[in-house]
């Protein structure tokens, strides 16, 4: 991805954010300069990937497969005693017509939650022991309290203010309803990392490489290790 590009999106998603009343933390709103004399106090943002994260899945095309993400808090699976939240928090922005991949999680779990914007689209399958899709065995979710036995392959359509529970193993891929816009996204998850976390149904990028072609206006998690 182009940096100018990442740069236009960050905007784009502040105003939505704001739009709807989301407040960052401090460090949600710095600037690259605000990263470069940090003492050791403000480790835990680096060591916990927290802050935004903006990616195509290594697509080239960030309108038809991409995701934006701010991360509040998280824990470390890798550390649990210097960090030993066990929770995520983040918050996720859709546009319309783009494209989540299908995925699962190794180790976490999670609660996604539609806060606002469009209806947001979930498609789920079952992995099978070769982590691929199983089409023959019924998906068990919860959405909102309601515990559902789903046919492989199922939409689950959540409104605003409707969540759903997806556990380990469980490929989910998301999408907006054509025609409702832009989907304002909560997750509240056991610890997440994106480096071990992930298995996308085909071989992706996580984390896009970027051509520099103009200075950051915010930094991604991805580029804390360049600091």
């Amino acid at each position: 991805m182009k940096r100018s590009n990442i740069n236009r999106i960050l905007k784009d998603s502040e105003a939505f954010l704001e739009k709807h009343q989301v407040f960052l933390p401090p460090f949600g709103k710095w600037e690259p300069n605000d990263w470069k004399n940090l003492d050791a106090s403000y480790q835990e943002i680096k060591d916990n990937m927290l802050g935004w994260d903006v990616t195509d899945f290594g697509s080239g095309d960030f309108d038809k497969y991409g995701l934006v993400a701010f991360t509040f808090r998280n824990g470390n699976y890798t550390a649990p005693k210097k960090y030993p939240k066990p929770y995520c928090e983040k918050v996720l922005l859709l546009n319309e017509g783009q494209e989540l991949p299908y995925h699962f999680h190794r180790l976490k779990e999670e609660d996604t939650i539609n806060r606002g914007g469009g209806n947001l689209q979930i498609t789920v399958w079952q992995s099978t022991a070769e982590e691929m899709l199983d089409k023959e065995t019924p998906v068990q979710l919860v959405k909102d309290g309601h515990k559902l036995t789903l046919d492989p392959g199922t939409v689950v359509t959540l409104h605003p203010g409707e969540s759903l529970t997806t556990t380990t193993g469980i490929y989910h891929k998301w999408q907006v309803e054509p025609g409702t816009g832009e989907v304002l996204v909560w997750e509240v998850s056991s610890t997440n990392d994106d480096n071990i976390d992930n298995r996308f149904l085909r071989d992706i990028p996580r984390v896009p490489d970027i051509e520099e072609d103009e200075e950051p206006y915010r930094l991604l998690f991805g580029d804390y290790s360049k600091l």
